[in-house]
């Protein structure tokens, strides 16, 4: 575990360093503030006239979208491109603390590009009549899920990154399986094709158990799925690592 850390140390002591993680986690924030309170936009709080974060829960997952693989493209893509997979694969490594090490450097960055809405919430909070007229067990809820969502998405940003040989391809398969994941399914299986069917296709994307969190139901069964989601793609993405050597 101490080798996980420490490869987890260095890849966020390398994002952080070349400002690439304060950048996107600044994007991240100047996006949400926008579509939250200055854009004429369905997300603008002012608009809606409630106190409520729930316009929040519905913008960020699609702007995760774009974010997640930018963070996860440079994982393993990045390292084979520059050649310095080899050199990682000369450590006293195991090709699965190397995956680790990375998701969990792709996690946590993923999870500081929300810490900033606590701002929103504080905001929110104060607006509401009376003050803290809020769902906080919802809004709490939802926290919890995009944590659990921006695990999935990263997972799978690994997994392209994984698969990938360049940083592009990475970045573009990464958006692709994070949108099937998260809206693809859910729309495929909105048109009833396959009569019962449909239900375990809805199922098996990200936006159905997402949904759950978002109205402030911790159910037990969505949190193993987006386990099991995790685990599979790291396992696949191990797989796809040890070709690579």
């Amino acid at each position: 575990m101490s080798r996980v850390l420490c490869l987890l140390k260095k890849e966020l002591w390398s994002a952080f360093g070349n400002w690439s993680a304060w950048i996107i986690i600044a994007a991240f924030s100047l996006i949400g503030a926008l579509f939250l309170f200055f854009f004429e936009n369905d997300f603008n709080i002012f608009e809606i006239g409630t106190a409520t974060l729930l316009s929040y829960f519905v913008l960020v997952p699609w702007v995760l979208m774009f974010i997640i693989p930018a963070i996860s493209m440079k994982t393993i893509a990045e390292e084979q491109q520059n050649g310095t997979l080899q050199w990682l694969f000369s450590q006293p490594l195991k090709i699965s603390q190397i995956v680790l090490g990375k998701f969990l450097s792709v996690w946590i960055i993923g999870i500081l590009c929300i810490l900033p809405s606590m701002l929103y919430l504080y905001t929110v909070y104060v607006l509401g009549i009376p003050e803290g007229n809020m769902d906080l067990g919802a809004t709490f809820g939802s926290y919890f899920g995009l944590i659990l969502l921006i695990a999935a998405f990263s997972a799978v940003g690994i997994l392209a990154s994984s698969v990938s040989s360049n940083q592009i391809t990475a970045y573009l398969a990464g958006v692709f399986l994070c949108f099937i994941f998260y809206y693809g399914i859910e729309q495929l299986a909105s048109y009833k094709l396959l009569g019962n069917a449909d239900f375990i296709l809805q199922n098996i994307g990200f936006y159905r158990h997402f949904l759950g969190f978002t109205r402030g139901l911790i159910d037990s069964r969505d949190i193993f799925y987006f386990i099991f989601v995790i685990v599979i793609c790291l396992y696949l993405s191990v797989y796809f690592v040890k070709k690579k050597k």
